[in-house]
């Protein structure tokens, strides 16, 4: 019994030692990586697969999969790009909306949501396996890019609208602003609320969440417009820092995002995990990332480690289910 309380206690911690042990080793490798400077980089730099990666957490743990969400950026970003830039034209009326800053905001988050809610609606009304239908939506938003831009990019976005990318208050950049009020609110979420236990319910057993008399139909498009909308507010924040939304921006993020949550320790198969899971393993691809390009690696073998390192995560996940079955 002692045995098995303490394989528990170390997986509990299993990404918590990971990043301390990668940590050191980068300390000790290059001095240019325990600097407050590089800290503040590695933030920035996550904070777009983190506003992923919550949201891919919520899908994961209800038992689902979402490969749209890269292309959802893309699509979010440049609607919300366009409709600031050049606003809307109604032919029909003979007249132009123009957007503020604060208009455009919204429109980038709503149309994520809606492509979220699309999936979610496709795989429980049409019974659509989650990779199939998400799939299809990654296809379906990258063309819409396509179409909305014309295939060039959309810049000179204005100061106040980069500034959700590249400003800053009190002296922390306002992406990891937003990172950290998305993560408190969704461990709150999933944590203290009935939405949140209804999630790991869904995710644990279907079939016993349906026989208690929970709504899984509902609390699965719930769970996968989130998702898209928390893909939108990463799309404003990669166009806000660049000043500019690419017809091909978010393109591979989906893979990141869902390595970020198998990393964090939150189970495949469903019902097992957390958002605080979550940000150590987003920061584990982030330190990952920031350590091999100071060491000066190649971007080639870059991804081959990457790609390692998730296949380790899920692995790890795998023992960890056996281990606690014959538990």
């Amino acid at each position: 019994m002692t045995e098995i309380r303490h394989r528990i206690n170390l997986r509990q911690f299993q990404s918590l030692i990971a990043l301390a042990v990668m940590v050191l080793a980068l300390s000790l490798l290059s001095d240019r990586f325990l600097t407050v400077d590089n800290g503040w980089n590695i933030l920035r730099q996550i904070s777009v697969n983190l506003c992923l990666s919550v949201g891919m957490t919520l899908v994961i743990l209800s038992g689902g999969i979402d490969l749209s969400v890269g292309a959802i950026l893309g699509l979010a970003g440049a609607i919300a790009a366009g409709l600031l830039k050049n606003g809307l034209v109604l032919a029909t009326f003979g007249a132009r909306l123009e957007f503020t800053v604060t208009g455009a905001i919204v429109a980038g988050i709503v149309v994520g949501a809606a492509a979220g809610s699309f999936n979610g609606f496709a795989i429980t009304r049409f019974q659509l396996p989650p990779f199939v239908a998400t799939l299809g939506m990654l296809s379906i938003a990258r063309g819409l890019t396509m179409l909305w831009t014309g295939g060039f990019p959309i810049t000179g976005l204005g100061d106040r609208f980069g500034f959700l990318g590249t400003g800053a208050f009190l002296s922390m950049p306002m992406p990891v602003w937003i990172m950290l009020a998305l993560v408190a609110v969704f461990v709150v979420v999933t944590k203290r609320t009935r939405f949140g236990r209804h999630i790991y319910a869904v995710g644990g057993n279907e079939r016993a969440a349906l026989l208690t008399g929970l709504r899984v139909n509902r609390i699965k498009i719930a769970v996968y417009t989130l998702a898209g909308a928390l893909a939108g507010v990463a799309g404003l924040i990669v166009t806000a820092r660049l000043d500019s939304a690419q017809p091909n921006a978010g393109l591979g993020y989906e893979l990141d995002s869902i390595a970020a949550v198998v990393i964090g320790g939150t189970s495949l198969s469903g019902g097992r995990g957390s958002v605080m899971g979550t940000v150590l393993g987003c920061l584990i691809i982030g330190v990952l990332n920031n350590g091999l390009f100071l060491l000066n690696v190649s971007p080639f073998w870059q991804q081959v480690i990457k790609g390692g390192v998730i296949l380790l995560a899920v692995a790890i996940d795998k023992m960890n289910v056996r281990s606690r079955d014959s538990a």
